[in-house]
């Protein structure tokens, strides 16, 4: 540990998925059945992910990422930091967790 850092936290994370709130606010969540889900709560049901440090994979809204597109929610993979996403409003849920990784091993039962 450095000297004024203070103490560690582990986490399970494999990576971060950073999704705009402003954005999904402006659409009024625009994801899931009825199109009332916001997307970073539809991605951690679809692929059963938990909040937290003890997810494996963190799934974080985050306040503006300055982009503020038009029926659609900006998300940015961690993993792939250069490549940021625009995800219209009713996008496949699975579609969009394919493309930043999250695989069939990862979703949810449909029960």
């Amino acid at each position: 540990m450095e000297a004024g850092l203070g103490r560690d936290l582990k986490s399970r994370w494999s990576g971060a998925v950073l999704v705009c709130a402003k954005c999904s606010k402006k659409l009024d969540g625009g994801f899931g059945p009825k199109g009332r889900t916001s997307l970073a709560k539809a991605l951690r049901q679809r692929f059963g992910l938990k909040k937290g440090r003890k997810a494996a994979r963190g799934i974080i809204e985050v306040k503006c990422l300055g982009v503020c597109p038009r029926g659609a929610v900006t998300l940015v993979d961690t993993a792939h930091p250069a490549a940021w996403r625009l995800v219209p409003a009713g996008a496949d849920i699975d579609s969009v967790g394919t493309a930043i990784g999250l695989g069939a091993a990862d979703r949810a039962t449909d029960a």
